[in-house]
């Protein structure tokens, strides 16, 4: 029962994400109605949907943000009307999809139906989509690869700040943080302003896992607010699920760059050339800790790069005819001086857009194990599955859901060298030692009430009897 609605949550949330980014591009707001229902049309004819389903998603986004466009839940008497064969099927059409990509499903099912390996009407577009995406060749799955032929490797620069937003991940130097002193590799994580060039957000982390691209974006987001979309590359750090579908519930859009195509990221290579530059000092400081690291990073970013006249922003405006001053533009300048107004979003809705979910069974010690680690709940919950979400950041703070209580903390489970290590029950589970037996008790006030009785009715048959004789 829980992995098949653990199942059909994901499904709900990747069919989310995939009907987002086909109506993103008319959530811009410049957009005139007769450019928007141009723009739908082309939507719906990519996407092989109709204009009337393009125009349900934007108001279901409109209504209910990310949340109003995932689908309700499948009923389970769907599956019950496949084929017997349809597992043959299946393999047929993934293949006809690994032969062309491009293959959409409707022209799939047609093959499939010219070929006799189905028949007429049999098949049905949605199932056959979700299926085929199950396996790992859906509409989604295809997509980047789709994207990587058609996108274009020209330079080029948007024309505001919090538009686009480029992101990547660069070694930086081995720090002697690991066991008795050894070296640790470290990486730099970072988001640039696609305009201004400015570092939105930017750490050295000890590891290179998808938790510090997370982080990165979380943190860009709740220091200058929402930005209209991301500009990434292929690396598995930047094309999981999660991030996709955590920046999506903030309206955000997520494209990858061209597979094997440094040009298209251009900014962020160049930046990378800053970072060498501040890697080669590094050394010269003999920096221990990570702590360090960070603090001299920042000092260089704040006191050097953001202010100190920048080469591609000089080369924008001369690109345009504009006249710039003598001493050139920094980041700092150019982003500070941009008339587009930020948009800030509330801390609380950016961290629950950011959170994790997975679901745990609390044991009979009325712990949960994550991560290798022990967490109290509640003894009420015992033998339940409860939800918990957490930061990716901070994976050690768990917050334990379910239905009918208050969301709670979890805490780290600690054994003492006097405790007993399972926790203890409240009252009101909690064996009690009794004064005295309720049940053999009972049976005694049982007893003297049925002697009374039995008494009470000998003494009205006797008194009868006499009274009978009298008579």
């Amino acid at each position: 029962m829980d992995t098949r609605q653990n199942t059909t949550k994901q499904w709900q949330e990747q069919e989310a994400l995939r009907r987002f980014q086909m109506i993103a591009p008319l959530l811009d707001e410049k957009l005139d109605n007769a450019k928007k229902l141009q723009l739908r049309k082309m939507i719906a004819e990519n996407n092989e949907v109709s204009v009337r389903s393009v125009y349900r998603y934007e108001k279901s986004y409109q209504e209910g943000q990310f949340e109003g466009l995932k689908p309700a839940a499948r009923q389970k008497h769907r599956i019950q009307n496949l084929p017997q064969d349809y597992g043959m099927i299946l393999e047929e059409a993934i293949q006809l999809r690994k032969e062309v990509p491009e293959r959409s499903v409707n022209q799939i099912i047609t093959i499939l139906e010219l070929e006799g390996k189905a028949a007429p009407g049999v098949l049905k577009r949605s199932t056959l989509e979700r299926h085929l995406y199950n396996a790992g060749f859906g509409t989604e799955h295809m997509k980047a690869y789709r994207d990587a032929r058609e996108s274009s490797s020209k330079r080029f620069c948007k024309p505001n700040r919090m538009m686009l937003v480029q992101a990547d991940i660069k070694y930086g130097p081995k720090l002697p943080i690991g066991k008795n002193g050894a070296k640790v590799q470290t990486y730099l994580s970072s988001a640039i302003d696609d305009h201004s060039r400015l570092l939105l957000y930017s750490r050295f982390y000890d590891n290179q896992e998808e938790a510090i691209v997370t982080d990165t974006f979380h943190q860009a987001i709740l220091k200058y607010g929402k930005f209209d979309a991301c500009y990434l590359d292929n690396g598995t750090q930047y094309t999981a699920t999660q991030l996709k579908i955590s920046l999506s519930r903030l309206g955000i859009r997520v494209m990858h760059a061209r597979i094997r195509s440094g040009k298209s990221k251009g900014k962020v290579e160049k930046f990378h050339q800053v970072v060498d530059a501040f890697n080669r000092e590094a050394k010269l400081k003999n920096i221990r800790t990570l702590e360090e690291l960070n603090r001299y990073w920042e000092l260089y970013l704040e006191e050097y790069y953001h202010n100190k006249p920048h080469d591609g922003i000089r080369e924008y405006y001369e690109s345009l005819g504009c006249t710039l001053p003598e001493n050139g533009i920094s980041p700092r300048t150019e982003f500070n001086r941009d008339k587009r107004p930020l948009t800030y979003i509330d801390v609380s809705v950016v961290a629950e857009a950011f959170l994790r979910h997975e679901e745990r069974k609390v044991d009979k010690g009325a712990c949960i194990s994550f991560k290798g680690r022990r967490y109290e709940t509640k003894p009420e919950l015992i033998g339940h599955t409860v939800q918990i979400a957490y930061d990716p950041a901070s994976p050690e703070v768990l917050t334990v859901s379910y239905p009918g209580y208050e969301a709670f903390t979890a805490k780290p489970l600690k054994i003492g060298p006097y405790c007993d290590k399972n926790p203890s029950l409240p009252a009101g589970m909690q064996e009690q030692t009794p004064k005295t037996s309720r049940f053999l008790d009972a049976l005694e006030r049982r007893h003297e009430e049925s002697s009374a009785r039995q008494a009470d009715a000998i003494s009205f048959a006797s008194y009868r009897k006499e009274g009978g004789h009298n008579v």
